[in-house]
């Protein structure tokens, strides 16, 4: 018999479920982790210069003290590990045993936890400050980590098959509203530091353009990203345990016909029987380390993960040409302008900007249609583009740098990263989630999502080196000759053609049931 035609009840019922109440509480509640993690994550960026200026800044230079390359990478890079780590430690099988709920509250209060830390970093010498920093940051990184899975796993489970790509994304665009909240939260803070502690620029006066006071703003950033974590933590505790994983992977189908019975409101019958006998179908034991894993999967596998790596590359890159963007519209003037919290203001305003214009949009394209021209094509279309706007930037490069074509510079720059969001950048969180057995979801997408993130150091970490001048005496301080910005932007243009080549081992899984997209037979076997 068919697979649909002999589900379990409580599957069909929330397959076939209507979107309810349930359904949007699901995506705040998981969405507001990803609020979070894009706070957290990008947060950091905008008080960077700040920490330069207090720290670094010594009294016989004449431009404000910056960040040494070091220093800069560990900030990127820290936070990027531990997210890596944390998504291959909480989302690996025999931790996924403990259920998605248990685990999903530990990765909350590590975020909380760190989030505050980061802030009360010890110390007040540079090297004690940034060493706590980017521990704290390491394990803030650690937890953001274990959510990226637990969240796509949990809504996919949620969700009915009609909308899921919908819901899954929606969640994932929770990150846009995190960016944007991190840049208002930084605007406020710094207008009203400036407000209160009146400064000079450096320009005017070096030594009192940072003031004492400028120590408590970014700390006072950083740990305003626990505060929606913590509102949260109550309702994901009173969330229940995903019918899938209670019923196919704890096999306890009486709770799983309760806990599902509560969230639809309806009856539903908990077949123990059949739980019985699908947990002695050995068609559907493989582990992640099995050849029949690979046989159905490893095609899989390797589509997801080299997609979301090839897209992170570029998508964290952004860096490269973020200042020229920002520069070329008047959003950020020369440094020595300014004084430090003036400069923070101009930098949280620029990042606003960008995310209300062409970030929080991308993300929210996706969510309206990927349920309609489905999961393959949106992330076929979005490397696409991306790779035009890419070539389209990097070939004629000198052309956009002159004073009359910076416009349309900045409208390259703005398409191409709303092609990352309505594409790849979304959708390679929403398949991992739906192309995999239950047992074996979280794990796979959490080496899919570590995966994106090896891509993420190489792209934050790896071209803040490579985009430098070729010319050794128009570096940045510190740094040694790169490829320069054409070059490194040429080669990120083949790396999104190459993330479009491997679209084509993923699979399609629009309409399709969980169980149906990851060829999980759930049948009891009769005729």
């Amino acid at each position: 018999m068919a697979v649909e035609d002999n589900n379990l009840q409580v599957l069909n019922a929330l397959d076939l479920a209507k979107t309810q109440l349930y359904h949007f509480t699901a995506i705040i509640i998981a969405g507001m982790g990803f609020f979070t993690d894009a706070y957290d994550l990008f947060s950091i960026s905008l008080v960077t210069k700040l920490l330069g200026r207090l720290y670094y800044t010594k009294p016989d230079l004449l431009k404000p003290g910056t960040l040494p390359p070091a220093r800069v990478g560990l900030r990127h890079g820290c936070a990027l590990v531990g997210t890596l780590a944390g998504q291959l430690f909480f989302g690996c099988a025999r931790l996924a045993k403990m259920g998605r709920k248990k685990v999903y509250g530990m990765t909350l209060v590590l975020m909380v936890v760190c989030s505050v830390a980061s802030g009360l970093s010890l110390g007040n010498t540079p090297k004690v400050v940034m060493t706590t920093l980017c521990f704290f940051r390491f394990w803030l990184g650690f937890g953001i980590g274990g959510d990226y899975p637990l969240s796509a796993t949990i809504m996919s489970e949620y969700a009915n098959k009609k909308t899921r790509g919908a819901f899954i994304a929606a969640v994932f665009a929770m990150q846009g509203f995190g960016i944007l909240f991190s840049g208002i939260v930084a605007l406020i803070t710094a207008a009203g530091f400036d407000h209160a502690y009146k400064a000079p620029t450096f320009a005017e006066n070096a030594a009192v353009s940072t003031v004492p006071q400028a120590d408590y703003i970014w700390r006072i950033i950083l740990m305003f990203g626990s505060l929606p974590a913590a509102l949260t933590y109550y309702w994901r505790m009173k969330m229940p345990e995903t019918a899938r994983y209670t019923a196919l992977v704890a096999k306890d189908a009486k709770r799983a016909a309760q806990d599902m019975g509560r969230v639809l409101q309806v009856e539903i019958e908990s077949e123990e029987a059949k739980i019985e006998q699908i947990s002695r179908d050995e068609t559907n034991q493989f582990g992640l380390f099995s050849w029949e894993f690979v046989r159905r999967h490893g095609l899989h596998l390797f589509g997801t993960c080299s997609t979301w790596f090839l897209l992170d590359i570029a998508f964290y890159s952004q860096n490269l040409f973020q200042k020229d963007v920002f520069s070329a519209v008047g959003w950020i003037p020369k440094a020595p302008t300014m004084n430090a919290v003036q400069e923070l203001y101009k930098i949280a305003r620029a990042q606003t900007l960008i995310a209300l214009c062409s970030t929080v949009p991308g993300y929210w394209f996706t969510v309206a249609f990927i349920d309609i021209i489905g999961r393959f094509a949106i992330q076929l279309m979005g490397f696409f583009f991306m790779t035009v706007f890419m070539f389209a930037i990097a070939i004629p490069y000198h052309h956009w740098t002159l004073e009359a074509n910076r416009i349309g510079f900045i409208v390259m720059y703005s398409l191409t990263f709303f092609f990352a969001n309505f594409g790849p950048n979304a959708t390679t969180f929403v398949v991992p989630a739906e192309i995999f057995p239950a047992r074996l979801r979280s794990t796979c997408h959490g080496i899919s999502a570590a995966a994106g993130k090896a891509g993420a150091i190489v792209g934050a970490y790896g071209f803040l080196y490579a985009a430098q001048s070729k010319d050794p005496m128009k570096t940045d301080a510190g740094y040694p000759a790169g490829i320069g910005i054409k070059n490194s932007l040429i080669v990120l243009g083949f790396i999104n053609a190459l993330g479009m080549v491997c679209t084509f081992c993923v699979p399609e899984s629009k309409g399709k049931s969980l169980e149906e997209a990851s060829q999980e037979t759930i049948s009891t076997g009769e005729a």
